[in-house]
């Protein structure tokens, strides 16, 4: 059953909180916040830009303290190494203080001009408002062909309804993003998290434009690892599949077993040697393998999560002047 709505009002009018990850943006960052500055002063209402550097290694960081000199509206956070963009993100948003969060790319290819249209959606009584992709521009034939089936697969053996073609980009109430702030752990697969929390919410399609500047940071092994995370995050599937097949290879040689015996006791017929032999050892020595690289998949989740680490560190925090009513977690990254 659908969850009944509460509507917030035609007229209201909350403070927003954009959040955006950056690793080596030091060409877009400048237009970034041009574009971002430009919708929030169109909506009329308190907001901050929480930039949220993840290790850069060029002058992303500057950057982003020179935005902060001239723009009170902006936060910095400062991570003190690279952990990677879902860490970043979840950084972010433990540092956000707007009634709502809106989580972007800092590549513009998520176009905040929508950012108006989510709002109605909150307005409307939506926790969540999630953008979906209908056209992925700037991106070869392959990376979107795998992207298309990437998003089916998760969606059909995962637990939790994952939508298909839908990124981060999406706006947030704020009870939402303290449910997602409250799941800390390490291996972390956001766009499952992001659905995982639950609560009403509903899609915007749009059409995702190419990057504004500069080169992408995800080649296709990075792309690659990143499928296996989120498959792994949140299905069993692939040690259920393992079974199964183990099992079906097991009765299969069983029945082999049986017909080659037959074979050589009542019609004297030789059991093929050498060939046959190798070809089965490979074969099952394979399925061994890859098996145990499955349940080593997930085992080596456990060895991360269990030692507590925190999430990130911070290496400074320069806040906005946006006032927030809510309280922060004392021990950052906890």
């Amino acid at each position: 059953m659908k969850a009944a709505l509460t509507p917030r009002g035609a007229a209201a009018m909350p403070s927003i909180s954009v959040v955006a990850p950056a690793y080596n943006e030091q060409e877009v960052l400048g237009e970034f916040h041009r574009r971002v500055t430009e919708v929030m002063i169109g909506i009329g209402c308190a907001y901050e830009i929480v930039l949220v550097n993840d290790g850069s290694r060029d002058t992303t960081l500057q950057l982003m303290h020179a935005l902060r000199e001239r723009d009170p509206h902006v936060t910095v956070v400062d991570l003190s190494r690279n952990f990677g963009k879902e860490i970043a993100l979840s950084a972010g948003l433990d540092y956000t203080k707007g009634d709502v969060v809106v989580v972007l790319d800092s590549d513009l290819q998520d176009p905040p001009e929508l950012i108006p249209a989510m709002l109605e959606g909150w307005r409307e009584g939506y926790d969540v408002i999630y953008g979906t992709r209908t056209v992925r521009d700037g991106e070869t034939w392959f990376k979107k062909l795998t992207a298309k089936y990437f998003y089916r697969i998760i969606k059909q053996v995962s637990r939790v309804d994952i939508p298909k073609d839908t990124g981060d980009f999406r706006l947030m109430s704020r009870r939402a993003v303290e449910a997602l702030s409250g799941l800390r752990e390490e291996h972390r697969f956001m766009k499952g998290l992001f659905a995982w929390i639950g609560f009403p919410s509903r899609p915007l399609p749009y059409r995702r434009d190419p990057r504004a500047a500069g080169e992408t940071k995800w080649n296709y092994w990075k792309l690659w690892n990143f499928a296996i995370e989120g498959i792994t995050s949140f299905t069993v599937a692939p040690l259920k599949v393992s079974t199964y097949a183990g099992l079906a290879i097991a009765a299969f040689a069983l029945l082999y077993a049986v017909v080659v015996i037959s074979k050589a006791l009542l019609f004297s017929d030789p059991v093929r040697g050498y060939p046959s032999l190798m070809a089965v050892i490979l074969f099952l020595g394979g399925v061994q393998l890859i098996s145990v690289g499955l349940l080593g998949e997930y085992v080596g989740r456990i060895f991360n999560e269990v030692k507590r680490r925190p999430l990130y560190l911070i290496n400074r925090l320069v806040p906005s002047e946006l006032d927030g009513s809510f309280s922060k977690r004392e021990e950052p990254g906890a």
